[in-house]
């Protein structure tokens, strides 16, 4: 419990606060709004932030993936540094809002923008950016994290800044109506495993982190259990609040932290296209059975406190829970996409393991490249 603790960005949280855009962004900046694929000129929300930049010099940038890539936002580095942009606007999901954080550091730096992600590059200052968020599952809108894919070599990789941390973010849970299932299904899980990252780890008496997290985890299950009231404007407030709250650092403040499950997960998603977040749900429980004599004592906890388990091996009994509670989204929990080739598969993602350095994982480091391929053997299907 020694930790220091800010979040600076400011939350704009409700229905129609996309208008408070206009007093967020100086009138004097010259704005690069960015987005995905274009459903934002679908839903409303690309013609609701237009006519709120309306009295501001912007111009705009679209096709930012699913997970966002090198290559794409190079091409968003370009028009920054070519137009003199000073401002950027991420309206999306995690993907955008990730993509965005890459090129407003990038922005202020002359080199390669992949010298980002291998840490030859420091980012100790960026471009000022704020977020729309339309997808609520990452936290990225409020936190100062983003990952990044660089195509050409299926490589995916995380980066930490200050820097890039989101002015603000405005959440409003209307941009949510619109959202096809998969993607709500995919938010709920995001959440899920960003607190189970955080609190999964070993007891250390933090009686607030540890009730935060268990009440965002009793939230995650509640909203799960009424996925057929997605379309109730309550349901996707409480969704979008509980997942922003799962990574805005508060409830891993001061508590140690794992990450193992999203670093073997974004070597699935790089090899083989699984969503970010259903990559999660194939590694976590082979993840924690392979590590029950670290996680042993705080799965007994989550199961009491979470699940309302009881009697003898709690911790097994969890992760039985867990995974029942991934199947009750139609979520695999395993790896099947993989063309039923298992030895390649896993040969293949313990090399692409090895070539980032993820050679000791987890908040103890005890999960070298053997761990990583017992996992692995328990998570790819036959």
């Amino acid at each position: 419990m020694k930790f220091s603790y800010v979040n600076h960005t400011q939350i704009h949280f409700g229905q129609g606060q996309i208008q408070a855009i206009a007093d967020a962004i100086p009138a004097t900046s010259k704005v690069l709004v960015i987005y995905g694929g274009g459903s934002i000129k679908r839903n409303g929300v690309y013609d609701q932030v237009v006519e709120t930049l309306s009295q501001h010099q912007w111009t705009e940038f679209s096709g930012v993936e699913p997970n966002p890539t090198k290559e794409t936002m190079d091409k968003a580095i370009a028009i920054i540094k070519e137009q003199g942009i000073d401002f950027i606007l991420a309206v999306g999901g995690g993907s955008v809002i990730d993509g965005s954080k890459f090129a407003a550091a990038a922005a202020k730096y002359d080199g390669d923008s992949w010298d980002i992600m291998t840490g030859k590059h420091q980012v100790t200052e960026a471009l000022p950016l704020g977020c729309v968020l339309t997808l609520p599952a990452t936290g990225s809108e409020s936190n100062s994290g983003a990952v990044v894919t660089k195509a050409e070599t299926h490589d995916k990789l995380p980066f930490l800044s200050p820097a890039v941390q989101p002015q603000f973010a405005v959440l409003d849970p209307d941009v949510m109506k619109t959202l096809p299932e998969r993607q709500l299904v995919n938010g709920i899980v995001d959440a899920w495993v960003h607190i189970c990252e955080q609190y999964l780890t070993s007891p250390a008496g933090a009686m607030v982190q540890d009730g935060y997290a268990e009440a965002l985890l009793k939230n995650l299950r509640v909203l799960a259990g009424q996925f057929d009231q997605r379309d109730n404007d309550q349901w996707r407030a409480n969704l979008m609040w509980t997942a922003n709250q799962a990574l805005n650092g508060l409830i891993g403040a001061g508590v140690a932290q794992d990450w193992a499950t999203h670093m073997i997960g974004h070597e699935l998603t790089a090899l083989y296209g699984v969503d970010h977040a259903r990559s999660l749900a194939i590694v976590q429980p082979s993840l924690l059975r392979n590590q029950m004599k670290y996680k042993q004592a705080k799965l007994e906890q989550l199961g009491r406190n979470v699940f309302g388990l009881s009697g003898d091996d709690v911790a097994e009994q969890t992760i039985v829970e867990m995974e029942l509670f991934y199947h009750s989204l139609q979520v695999a929990t395993q790896l099947t996409e993989h063309q039923t080739d298992k030895a390649s598969a896993i040969d293949a993602i313990i090399a692409q393991l090895e070539s980032h350095g993820m050679l000791e994982l987890g908040e103890n480091q005890a999960i070298t490249l053997k761990e990583s391929r017992e996992i692995l053997e328990m998570a790819v299907a036959d």
